[in-house]
């Protein structure tokens, strides 16, 4: 499946039919333990190709004011709207490759892997646009290959070489929390502008 057959058709027919396989029903234990840490509650936070959002519901939950989310799916995003309806998260349907912005702090969960593979240095490049300096970009990588996808894995090695090129690699291992069927086939990475 090529890049060009990944856009809002795609996702928005998946979310209609409910074929959200990666969707685990709350926010990753990875995300959860790091959000954890995150002591300025006032830290622009951004989570590009957002799904459901569990990672924006809890950090709505400790405090966190200055969040965004963005989805290419405006069948999710019209649900997100409503979900979060009583909070001042800012709900963004558009393609991530088109948005403008600075943050702190961007979440990875099942983005990267939803990109075609071809598109991976145009992520890496637009993620450090979007990070303020010394803004963090951190989250979850699969650790595994897929054939067909997405979604599309990849390896220790090759996301340190594409993230090398803009970031300092603060951290990339084996994620010890994973959900059960995800383990040992994660990474759970810190990388900073």
């Amino acid at each position: 499946m090529t890049h060009s057959t990944l856009g809002a058709d795609y996702w928005n027919n998946r979310y209609r039919e409910n074929q959200t396989g990666w969707d685990i029903g709350y926010s990753s234990t990875p995300l959860q333990q790091y959000m954890l840490t995150v002591t300025d509650k006032n830290s622009s936070v951004f989570i590009p190709g957002c799904g459901n959002a569990y990672e924006a519901a809890f950090l709505v939950q400790m405090g966190f004011t200055n969040i965004t989310l963005l989805d290419i799916s405006s069948v999710l995003t019209a649900e997100l709207k409503k979900t979060f309806s009583d909070t001042q998260i800012n709900i963004i349907t558009a393609d991530f490759f088109e948005h403008s912005g600075q943050y702190d702090l961007i979440l990875e969960q099942t983005f990267f892997c939803a990109l075609h593979p071809s598109q991976r240095s145009a992520y890496v490049e637009k993620m450090n646009r979007l990070l303020k300096p010394g803004g963090r970009l951190v989250g979850v990588l699969f650790n595994k290959e897929f054939t067909g996808g997405p979604p599309f894995g990849g390896t220790k090695k090759e996301y340190e070489q594409l993230l090398g090129v803009h970031f300092s690699i603060k951290k990339m291992e084996l994620c010890y929390n994973s959900i059960q069927p995800r383990r040992g086939s994660e990474l759970f990475f810190i990388a900073e502008k």
